[in-house]
């Protein structure tokens, strides 16, 4: 079932990305980290579109995780590229090349090595509070720090930050989502509103889905996508093993293989969202600054 799940909704996730950058990325830099951005971008179709992609991924990617660990789910999840590179390549005439393939196997095979050696599952047993709230905290902190960093560099910069910054948000948001799951089982749907947990997810969606777009918006897909593809596993498995009690195979040689499927799998991000493939749209003109007293004229 988590496999049933996580790949539909790495494939709506991907085109979904695709779709939003096309959009984002012709709305006047102005907007930038501003919620007029969101409202300005709700006025367009294909945008839509690819929040609707968006949004049925998330929920498939929900039920994805009430079947397995955030370890298993997350790294499958971010088999995305693969799907975002693919409508990108139908939407454009630029060719994969060996490059692309190569990272295309990249991240096929470390994702596919990360689960056979660390053998993902949801262990026994609870956190205390104090811990749980320490790993929000850190989560939290790390993606402020991205977005204090990317407000204080040249606008060439900043798109990878952004969204690693999202991605970070991202992991947080799943991780609180598997907690969701749970409440629900456990105390049905009157339990999951008097809780803080979905109310958490909702706002961490809501930033998250800003800072993606203001990514989008300041350059190209394949500046923004492979941080935000690299984050959000990071950010998800951190926070399974950190409070949700997820485990992996820790056995040096399991640790060693682990290390290099996830080497190899950033390995392939980088480059297929490096790829000229993935697009990149025009900007729309910024609008010229209103200036009234100018039409006055001078003696």
């Amino acid at each position: 079932m988590v496999y049933l799940y996580s790949l539909p909704a790495a494939c709506l996730l991907g085109f979904g990305f695709v779709l939003q950058q096309h959009a984002a990325e012709r709305e006047p830099l102005s907007l930038m980290l501003s919620y007029r951005l969101l409202l300005d971008l709700m006025r367009v179709p294909l945008w839509l579109a690819g929040i609707g992609c968006m949004v049925m991924g998330q929920i498939l990617g929900a039920l994805a995780l009430t079947h397995g660990s955030l370890a298993q789910v997350e790294p499958l999840l971010t088999t995305n590229l693969l799907f975002a590179m693919a409508l990108a390549r139908w939407m454009g005439d630029q060719p994969l090349g060996w490059s692309g393939w190569l990272g295309v196997l990249a991240l096929s095979g470390g994702v596919a090595a990360f689960i056979l050696a660390g053998h993902p599952h949801s262990g026994q047993g609870q956190v205390s509070v104090v811990r749980q709230w320490l790993v929000i905290a850190c989560v939290l902190g790390a993606a402020g720090i991205l977005v204090s960093i990317a407000l204080h560099l040249q606008l060439l910069y900043r798109p990878p930050l952004l969204a690693a910054a999202a991605g970070t948000l991202y992991g947080l948001q799943d991780a609180l989502t598997r907690v969701s799951g749970g409440i629900v089982r456990d105390r049905g749907v009157t339990g999951l509103l008097v809780s803080w947990q979905p109310w958490g997810v909702l706002a961490l969606a809501v930033v998250g889905l800003l800072l993606v777009q203001s990514a989008f918006e300041a350059g190209p897909l394949r500046l923004s996508l492979p941080a935000l593809t690299a984050a959000e596993p990071l950010s998800g498995i951190g926070c399974g093993i950190g409070f949700l009690h997820d485990e992996l195979r820790t056995t040096p040689g399991a640790l060693a293989w682990q290390a290099v499927a996830v080497a190899a799998a950033i390995s392939g991000v980088i480059v297929l969202g490096r790829h000229p493939v993935m697009p990149s749209g025009k900007r729309r003109p910024e609008p010229p600054p209103h200036h009234p007293h100018r039409a006055r004229h001078r003696p």
